[in-house]
């Protein structure tokens, strides 16, 4: 049976080299992850090597006669029919946790997700993963080969636990991390829902009117003859408006709606729009805050997994979405990366308040500035909170009056057309 020497890091991080048999490097790295330790090397022993070529003829036919009889394992993988996502990294970093939380290495908690766990595109996921470890690969390594699922941070952060052996202090962390995000996305979701609910009702309306009432009510007050009131012509003149080219308008709203998507993608169109929200009263502060959140929350969770303040504030570079916002941090970069303090750049960018940089100065100065980033991500936390629920009630106040105004105009057309048409008749 070959031989193989192995330098591995057990689950207190330490660096142990030692040697094992095993039939082949798949199974030896098997039992090195079953015994709790992270393969850093492996080598098969010279003269355990040269037998083995020599009996590879052998073997491969033994190999081919197995493969041939023995059952293709039913696991969904991906790319069949199922598309990986970002959504799955979650429940997948989770489901890891749970397991190395209960002692299991993360080659054998992975390897135990692709045979048990219940969904289906998980599963697959899990067992594409276990490929990749079972031949060598660390979880880091192996993550990288789905972007799709796994970003650059994220991979970064469990890296870095790796390389320190506190891989589960660091799932905990991002998923806590990443949880947060999610609920922050919920809300916003959440918050929008009952304004656009509304904007359909009130268009609705107004279009059932337009397209279907007034056309009814406008033969009944042709039949009844006299000159019309100014408010009733008005509505009418809508009406017909609405019927003879409403599909031309609707037709020309959606090339220009398409028009303005496509150029806003762009990295200038994205600069101009993301420019122009910063002047609006209400997006502009809530597009200041998310910028706040975005960078106090990933890079105290950066800093905190050992990964260095030049890739932390790359890859915090990354989160925030405003491209102005995102320029100006980009170039205070810069700046630290020369030598600068932290609090001392971050003034240019704009986009930080006073309060903020206290903060950061004081746990820059007493060598504090994860609990100082974590403190602001809180309170920022619950200040986006309550910008959202102004904002909810703002834009459905400005629906619902919309909606009473239309409505109010409208009964007034009616009310002195028919008074208007009345004292003609008795005339």
């Amino acid at each position: 049976m070959p031989r193989f020497a192995f330098t591995a890091r057990d689950r207190s991080g330490q660096s142990v080299t030692d040697e094992l048999d095993a039939p082949s490097r798949k199974d030896a790295l098997r039992r090195l992850q079953a015994r709790g330790l992270q393969p850093m090397r492996l080598d098969e022993r010279a003269g355990a090597a040269a037998n083995r070529r020599a009996k590879k003829p052998k073997a491969a036919a033994q190999a081919s006669s197995s493969s041939r009889s023995a059952p293709t394992p039913s696991l969904d993988r991906p790319g069949k029919g199922r598309k990986l996502s970002r959504a799955m990294r979650l429940p997948f970093l989770q489901a890891l946790h749970d397991l190395t939380s209960s002692g299991l290495s993360a080659g054998e908690a992975v390897r135990l997700l692709g045979a048990r766990i219940k969904d289906p595109t998980l599963r697959g996921l899990s067992s594409e993963l276990w490929d990749r470890l079972s031949e060598g690969a660390n979880l880091s390594r192996a993550l990288q080969d789905f972007p799709q699922v796994f970003d650059e941070s994220s991979i970064n952060l469990l890296q870095a636990g790796e390389a320190t052996g506190n891989l589960n202090d660091t799932l905990a962390r991002l998923i806590e991390h990443l949880t947060q995000q999610r609920e922050m996305k919920r809300q916003l979701g959440s918050a929008l829902a009952y304004p656009f609910f509304m904007g359909v009702v009130a268009t609705g309306v107004i279009l059932f009117f337009l397209f279907f009432l007034l056309p009814r009510l406008q033969g009944l007050l042709d039949a009844l003859g006299g000159e019309l009131p100014w408010s009733t012509q008005l509505l009418v003149g809508m009406s017909d408006f609405a019927l003879k080219y409403g599909i031309v308008v609707l037709v020309g709203a959606a090339f220009f709606l398409v028009s303005f998507w496509r150029w806003r993608v762009t990295e200038s169109g994205r600069m101009v729009t993301d420019r122009f929200a910063l002047r609006l009263p209400l997006l502009g502060p809530f597009v200041q805050s998310q910028t706040v959140l975005a960078f106090s929350q990933t890079l105290s969770v950066l800093l905190e997994n050992g990964i260095t303040t030049a890739e932390a504030l790359r890859m915090t570079e990354k989160q925030i979405q405003n491209r102005v916002h995102r320029a100006a941090f980009d170039a205070a970069t810069d700046r630290i990366l020369e030598g600068e303090a932290l609090s001392a750049a971050l003034p240019e960018t704009q986009c930080f308040p006073d309060l903020v940089l206290d903060k950061l100065s004081i746990g820059e100065n007493t060598g504090n500035v994860v609990p100082s980033l974590k403190n602001i991500a809180t309170t920022y936390r619950a200040e986006i909170a309550d910008q959202l629920n102004v904002f909810t009630k703002v834009i459905a106040s400005g629906v619902l009056l919309s909606v009473f105004l239309f409505v109010g105009f409208i009964a007034y057309a009616m009310v002195s057309a028919i008074s208007t048409l009345s004292s003609n008749f008795n005339m």
